[in-house]
């Protein structure tokens, strides 16, 4: 009994230097090496995101017809080979101390890693001089929102996400008289009159103009979307047919439903705060004799629980609330109407980096000075004369 023990002991501590072992360490830093220089050099034609998606966010990455290992599946197995590090015996010796504290700092930068993949989201607030704001909207991720404006006092929203814009694919809500299938999600697109009427299963702009299909921006977010959508179900046959819809659509797209009127609307993905932002006052300063801004700013009042905090927003001067951060990034001008611009980021890892760089340098001098103590020790030792007996 105590012999198939051991085995399976022998066993298991044999697997775990397997996995652990450095060469694998080695040889995934180098393949990430290799995949950010593929990606950086695809970025000239496919720009950022696009290299995101294709190189970083799936497990495996087509380079041509072979399939190989992503960014995402080479830092799961440094996680995993990082790992097992920490169930070897001895670690926290003296002699290994420094490097079990590095190991720590490593695991940290990780961890800081998937949170950011997993939970961060990045957006631009847009607020005009005296306006307010609390939600911001996704650079890239794109919503279907429907709105019932039948009631004075508040508007009803049904809203639906970019992923379930797939063909054939039925979007229904319990707060909609109607179905809506999706027949064609446009990732870029722009709007063209027809040469022929559309025959009567077409309704509303669908009737006189179609969405054309163009590539896609090398910057994703200059990309304009587009939806070709069936209502189905409605209470009324006039309703049911075929509608169109693009992102930024001057004309609302709009039906009454047994006297409840719905809007449709595709835009960018909301993200909405549990505060809001007043913009108080956007000033800029511009080079001389130009019309290029030098630097500009917002004086904005933050407001959370009904209290109410004066906060002035510049350059490289972020402001930083709950786990959010608001970059002063650019700004629009109408007339003698003025918008401020608001970047803004949600990373529940920001502050790994810090941490973890902080543990691995506390890591490497503790390593040093551990190293250092033991080679003066044994050259002590080593100048120790012993005297020869007669």
């Amino acid at each position: 009994m105590n012999f198939a023990r051991h085995s399976d002991l022998k066993m298991i501590k044999n697997i775990i230097n397997k996995i652990g072992s450095p060469k694998i360490f080695v040889y995934t830093n180098i393949w990430l090496i290799i995949l950010v220089f593929i990606g950086t050099i695809a970025q000239k034609d496919l720009g950022l995101y696009l290299v995101q998606k294709e190189y970083f966010y799936p497990w495996i990455t087509w380079l041509g017809i072979l399939p190989t290992p992503s960014v995402k599946l080479a830092m799961v197995v440094l996680t995993i080979n990082l790992s097992c590090y920490f169930v070897k015996p001895g670690i926290w010796r003296l002699k290994k101390i420094g490097i079990t504290i590095t190991h720590c700092g490593v695991m940290l930068i990780l961890i800081g890693s998937g949170l950011t993949y997993y939970f961060s989201d990045e957006g631009n607030m847009i607020i005009d001089e005296g306006g307010r704001s609390n939600y911001y909207e996704n650079f890239y991720n794109k919503e279907l929102a429907i709105i019932n404006t039948s009631d004075k006092n508040y508007d009803l929203y049904t809203v639906f996400d970019e992923k379930d814009f797939y063909s054939n694919n039925v979007l229904s809500d319990s707060s909609l008289p109607f179905d809506i299938t999706v027949i064609d999600y446009l990732v870029n697109c722009k709007p063209a009159n027809r040469l022929f009427d559309a025959d009567e299963n077409f309704k509303g702009m669908a009737k006189n103009i179609y969405l054309q299909e163009i590539p896609s921006e090398k910057n994703y977010e200059h990309n304009r979307p587009g939806i070709i959508y069936e209502i189905n179900n409605s209470l009324i046959d006039e309703i049911n047919g075929i509608y169109m819809l693009f992102l930024g659509q001057s004309i609302p797209s709009s039906i009454i439903v047994d006297k409840v009127e719905f809007e449709f609307r595709l835009r960018p993905k909301r993200t909405f705060l549990p505060f809001e932002i007043e913009l108080i006052d956007f000033k800029k300063v511009m080079h001389p004799g130009t019309e290029v801004a030098k630097s500009f700013s917002s004086t904005i009042n933050l407001i959370d629980n009904d209290v109410t905090r004066k906060v002035l927003i510049k350059m490289n001067e972020p402001l930083r609330h709950y786990d959010y951060t608001f970059y002063q990034a650019s700004f629009i001008e109408e007339g003698d109407e003025e918008t401020t611009v608001l970047a803004t980021v949600k990373n529940y890892g920001r502050m790994f980096p810090y941490i973890s760089s902080i543990i691995m340098c506390i890591g490497i001098l503790v390593h040093l000075l551990v190293m250092a103590l033991s080679n003066r020790r044994r050259k002590n030792v080593e100048g120790i004369i012993v005297p020869q007996l007669d």
